[in-house]
């Protein structure tokens, strides 16, 4: 099977479709520029075909026996393992990411349906007291209808799994727009793998287009009760208002700018793990990882020593192509990112930082960049970075630490690391983040743990029992068994 042959198109009802607008997506290899495909983009009118079938096909999903929703999740649990090799070329060719960075996406794409294959028959409903005792009330967990999962290009087969795996386990239908950067790994692979695991038609639909064409439609439309989105908080707050005008509920997961702390009582081998961690949580997938460390927070009393470790251990990461197993750090994702990035490293140098590392920028390939020197005020400070690129900023005692990680309208994730995990334990508990992590990187995710951001990071959570929270709602059946007197 050619993914970028095969699979590039809409899929709707069951059915491969070509996108009946009047231009297409081009899908492009970010590192060497080579065309994967072209697919012509979906309508109004396709979002509409697609939700309504997600409809009807729906409620007689929701009746089936669980175990047998199970099934189709085990199916294409054994379905991804077949087609694991397949997968992660793909995802290097689509991504630019390197072969370790698609090992790994696939590794966890694989939990995350081990994981939605036990959801399913996790729903329990509950029996609560009534105020008459000829009264029983029940409480029944259902499942929300259709959901609407708009997936990010950093990690498309994973993040888009995790909405979409979970929602069917749990009885409900699904509409997919990929990123358009990434349709054919976040949109139609995983369609042909539910297809091929005996999905029925209507249950997964996928929706390649732009808002150029249809505006708000996938977000306005009546049939959708969820949106789970995953990108940046700009679009993520559009996605907010525009759900909340007509009252449906919101899964967000949104830009980040983690710190990674680093405390005063590290001995050599902890400042050298450290520096390990931090190297990885900045440049790990080229920086482009919402749960990156921006920022790297050094005590003062180790500043010169972790500065010196950390400069020699980025200068020696390999940029270039990420099929080379020699190369560390890919192409970002389009030439509109590089030029970015290297505007934002020009702004921070003209605003008076001093670039103790000063990568260059050739094509999509952004080597990369270590700052230190930003003033207190430079926007840099306060943003999400999604780029190879490292702010280094010394803290006196963990007061202040606590107060600069905490200074962004972010609060995504973190790290510190501390030769007293309590402590860590401590100051974690300090920093206004929905997840930090004592002595590892600040990149994680776990099936089984509540991920999710607080402040303009994000808006509910996923993973276990909090995804059983995003996808379905309690429903109140009351039952009398007596026939007690009306008051009128």
């Amino acid at each position: 099977m050619s993914f970028f042959t095969d699979l590039a198109h809409q899929y709707i009802d069951g059915e491969w479709r070509t996108g009946s607008g009047s231009w297409d997506i081009i899908d492009f290899n970010p590192y060497n520029g080579e065309k994967l495909a072209a697919l012509t983009v979906a309508t109004r009118a396709e979002v509409d075909d697609a939700y309504r079938a997600a409809e009807r096909a729906q409620k007689s999903w929701a009746d089936v026996s669980p175990y047998e929703r199970r099934g189709v999740l085990e199916r294409a649990l054994s379905i991804t393992e077949g087609l694991e090799d397949e997968i992660v070329e793909a995802l290097i060719d689509e991504l630019g990411g390197t072969r370790a960075k698609a090992v790994a996406e696939v590794h966890m794409a694989k939990e995350f349906l081990r994981e939605s294959m036990h959801l399913a028959l996790r729903p329990a409903g509950q029996i609560l007291p009534a105020a008459e005792r000829s009264r029983e009330n029940r409480l029944y967990r259902v499942p929300v209808g259709v959901v609407a999962v708009i997936s990010p290009f950093n990690f498309p087969f994973l993040i888009t799994l995790k909405s979409v795996a979970p929602a069917l386990a749990l009885g409900n239908a699904v509409v997919i727009k990929p990123n358009q950067n990434t349709p054919v790994v976040g949109g139609g692979l995983i369609a042909r793998i539910f297809e091929e695991a005996g999905l029925p038609a209507g249950l997964l639909n996928v929706l390649v287009t732009d808002i150029a064409e249809i505006g708000d439609a996938l977000i306005e439309h009546p049939v959708p009760k969820v949106v789970s989105f995953a990108g940046s908080d700009r679009v993520g707050r559009h996605v907010a208002a525009v759900s909340a005008a007509r009252l449906k509920r919101c899964v967000l997961e949104l830009s980040g700018n983690s710190a990674l702390v680093v405390l005063d009582d590290l001995d050599e081998a902890g400042l050298d793990y450290a520096v390990g961690a931090a190297v990885y949580s900045r440049y790990v997938y080229q920086g482009q990882v919402c749960m990156a460390a921006n920022r790297i927070l050094v005590d003062r009393s180790l500043e010169r020593e972790f500065t010196e470790r950390f400069v020699a251990r980025v200068r020696a990461l390999r940029t270039g192509d990420p099929r080379d197993p020699e190369t560390h750090i890919g192409p970002v994702i389009n030439d509109f990112q590089a030029e970015a990035l290297t505007n934002l490293v020009d702004q921070a140098l003209t605003e008076g930082a001093t670039a103790l590392l000063h990568g260059r920028t050739i094509g999509n390939l952004v080597e990369p960049t270590v700052l230190t020197g930003l003033p207190d005020d430079s926007p840099l400070l306060r943003q999400e970075i999604f780029g190879p690129v490292a702010l280094l900023l010394p803290f006196d005692g963990e007061d202040e630490a606590v107060r600069i990680a905490n200074d962004t309208p972010y609060g995504l994730g973190g790290a510190v690391h501390t030769a007293d995990t309590e402590r860590g334990v401590s100051f974690a508990r300090r920093v206004e983040t929905g997840m930090f992590h004592v002595n590892d990187s600040t990149i994680h995710d776990d099936p089984m743990v509540a991920f999710g951001g607080e402040k303009q990071s994000g808006l509910g959570r996923l993973n276990g029992e909090a995804t059983v929270e995003a996808f379905t709602t309690w429903k109140w059946i009351s039952v009398q068994h007596a026939r007690p007197p009306f008051s009128l």
